[in-house]
């Protein structure tokens, strides 16, 4: 079997949902699993109804819903008829009452909890598969709805639940019965609580909800369906003549999308990774394109592309205790735990430390922990810049290619991971976009 994950610009109308069933039709010899995320800003809009009626505006919320709800009704009405067309119309009502029921019990209370958000988020998934599963049918496939959270069993962490996979692969196995000839429509980014409560895996979750999917019932390959050609050397909205990657290792994709390449999260493919199933991401709207395939290990030496990104604060702590000393980075890096803050890149001297953190990071609170026993430099409005690839250590000229190319832009940080796959710089987020042009052109142009 094979399971295909669409993403909301992969199902945002019409149009592209008969595109995504034509590509999960063209595998329907393969014993199909078709994961779809929400249609294209269906989740923003749910996420403004949450804070409409956090606010108590309980009018504003209905009316948000309605438009919602009416964007379902009309794509069901541009390509569903007769007993398809009822039966999704029936389903959508009910899930209508079913949201605007909740949205007036956050209005009256005035706010939104953590679990009452997952079961607001789920009604994207929820719609976007009924209208998939019916078109299908309309269209002369078998097609069977599956309710994700029948299966998709998770821990209580609402937005950010995570996967008890134990139970989701005996509870799959029942539920999920995919067969040559038939398409299973289910959603991704939503599971349940053993309790039977909605969570929501949070970000990247559509992704994650295939490859376990795929982990759990041995599929053959997950292919991940975007509006992309596959993993490219760096941001084509930067650089408009990036390249398709043809193929990279799990690292170094895990690698990309954690340093800024938005195609997957890196958390996202670590199901298939344990398991060793092929993961492909390929573009919905040219799906003659191959892709690029993530595997265990890549062949292919060198940097391999470029990610990058800005809001980023550079902490400088300087300390001579940390002079043949120990403990102390134990009691630094306690600081960042206290504050649940994850640090990106990290370079030590005898007496200093220089780390990265995301610009939402609770400065305040660190810069006063940290300072009862350092001094501590701060710079805000910086960037970070990542090349991967395989083996940069080998290749001898390229640190003196990276330093060349940048020319006279100044670098703040270096950070080069001991996994031989990953240089990252830390720079001023007014230089990194020059760097990032200096740095493809070097490499890849």
């Amino acid at each position: 079997m094979i399971v295909l994950k669409f993403g909301g610009t992969s199902v945002q109308g019409p149009d592209m949902i008969d595109r995504a069933l034509d590509i999960c039709a063209s595998r329907i010899d393969r014993a199909p699993v078709l994961v779809s995320s929400a249609m294209a800003k269906v989740t923003d809009s749910l996420v403004k109804i949450t804070a409409a009626a956090e606010g108590g505006d309980a009018g504003g919320a209905a009316r948000l819903c309605a438009e919602l709800v009416g964007r379902h009704r009309d794509v069901a009405g541009a390509f569903l008829g007769g007993k398809n067309l009822e039966g999704a119309c029936l389903k959508i009502e009910a899930m209508e009452k079913a949201l605007l029921s909740l949205v007036k019990g956050l209005a009256l209370l005035r706010e939104c909890s953590p679990r009452s958000r997952d079961a607001v988020l789920a009604f994207g998934e929820l719609l976007s598969t009924t209208l998939i599963a019916a078109r299908a049918r309309e269209r002369g496939w078998e097609a069977d709805f599956v309710d994700s959270r029948l299966f998709m069993r998770t821990d209580g962490n609402f937005s950010a639940a995570a996967p008890d996979m134990k139970a989701i692969a005996k509870l799959a196995k029942r539920k999920l019965k995919p067969a040559p000839g038939k398409i299973l429509v289910c959603q991704g980014f939503i599971g349940s609580t053993a309790e039977g409560v909605t969570t929501t895996l949070g970000r990247g979750g559509s992704d994650l909800s295939a490859t376990i999917i795929g982990a759990v019932l041995d599929a053959e390959a997950v292919e991940i369906w975007t509006d992309v050609n596959g993993i490219l050397t760096t941001d084509p909205r930067l650089i408009p003549n990036a390249a398709t990657i043809p193929r990279m290792s799990y690292a170094g994709a895990a690698e990309l999308a954690y340093f800024g390449a938005k195609v997957m999260h890196p958390a996202s493919i670590q199901p298939a990774v344990e398991k060793g199933i092929p993961v492909w991401v390929k573009n919905t709207g040219a799906p003659e394109n191959p892709g690029t395939e993530l595997v265990p290990v890549s062949q292919n030496k060198g940097p391999r592309a470029i990610a990058f990104k800005k809001n980023i604060t550079l902490i400088n702590v300087v300390s001579s205790r940390m002079l043949n000393a120990y403990g102390f980075l134990s009691r630094m890096f306690a600081v960042f735990e206290k504050h649940r803050t994850p640090v990106d890149l990290i370079a030590t001297s005898e007496v200093s430390v220089s780390m990265t953190v995301e610009g939402q990071a609770p400065l305040k609170e660190l810069l006063k922990d940290l300072q009862e026993f350092s001094s501590v430099e701060v710079s805000k409005n910086q960037a970070i810049l990542c090349l991967v690839g395989k083996d940069l250590w080998e290749e001898k000229k390229f640190f003196i290619r990276v330093f060349s190319a940048l020319g006279g832009i100044p670098v703040k940080m270096i950070s080069l991971g001991a996994s031989k796959i990953n240089l990252s710089l830390a720079l001023s987020a007014e230089h990194c976009d020059e760097a990032v042009k200096l740095l493809h052109r070097e490499f890849f142009e």
